[in-house]
C-alpha cells in the first residue's frame, strides 16, 4: 500500500530575507528598550510623572487593533492554504483588507496622540522619557506604515490569484513582517505606557 507523502512546509514560513530583517529589527528595538530601561533607572520619578501624560486607553485600544489585525492576516493565510484558488483569493483578499483597515486606524489614533503631545509643547528635548517615547513610537509608526504598504502589495497579488495553497511564500513573508510590527507594539505598550 502506497502512502502519499505531503511536502513538508519549510520552517520558519516566508522567505529567508524577511527573517534577516526580523532579527535586525528585534536587535535594534531590543537595544532601544534596554536604553530606555537604563535611562528609567536613572530617574524613575521623572519617568513616572511623564507617563501620567500618556493616554493609556488609546494605547490599549491600539494594542487591540494590532492584535486583531494580525489575527486577520492569519485568517488570510489559512484561506489561501485551505480553499480552492478562486474562493481562497477572494476570502484572503477580504481578510487582508480588514487587517489594512485596522492598521490604518492605528495610524489615525497614533497621529492624534502625536498631535496632542506636540500641541502641549512636548518634543524630543522635553525630557529623557519623552525623547524615548517619541523615538520608539515614531520608529514603530514608520514600521506600521511600511507594513501597510507590504500588506497592500500582498493583497493586490492575492486579488490577482497570485497565491495558491502550494505557493504562498510571499504572503507568509508579508504576514511575518506584520506580526513583527504587532509584537514590537506588544512589548512597547506596557514598557512605555504601563510599567511604573
Amino acid at each position: 500500500m502506497l502512502i502519499e507523502s505531503k511536502k513538508k512546509q519549510p520552517f520558519p514560513p516566508g522567505d529567508f530575507g524577511i527573517w534577516v530583517v526580523v532579527y535586525i529589527e528585534l536587535i535594534t528595538f531590543g537595544l532601544l528598550f534596554i536604553g530606555y530601561s537604563f535611562a528609567r533607572r536613572g530617574d524613575v520619578e521623572l519617568f513616572k510623572q511623564s507617563q501620567l501624560l500618556l493616554d493609556q486607553r488609546l494605547g490599549f485600544i491600539n494594542t487591540l487593533i494590532l492584535i486583531t489585525s494580525s489575527y486577520f492576516v492569519v485568517k488570510a493565510i489559512q484561506a489561501i492554504k485551505l480553499l480552492d484558488r478562486e474562493k481562497a483569493s477572494e476570502l484572503a483578499s477580504k481578510w487582508l483588507l480588514a487587517a489594512m483597515c485596522l492598521g490604518s486606524l492605528f495610524i489615525v489614533f497614533k497621529s492624534i496622540e502625536f498631535s496632542d503631545k506636540f500641541s502641549q509643547g512636548i518634543n524630543l528635548s522635553t525630557n529623557t522619557f519623552f525623547m524615548f517615547y517619541l523615538l520608539l513610537t515614531a520608529f514603530h509608526f514608520m514600521h506600521v506604515i511600511l507594513g501597510l504598504i507590504i500588506l497592500f502589495n500582498v493583497r493586490q497579488k492575492t486579488k490577482a490569484g497570485g497565491y495558491t495553497a502550494q505557493d504562498h511564500k510571499g504572503m507568509e513573508s508579508g504576514a511575518t513582517y506584520w506580526h513583527l510590527v504587532d509584537l514590537l507594539w506588544i512589548v512597547l505598550f506596557p514598557l512605555i505606557y504601563i510599567i511604573r
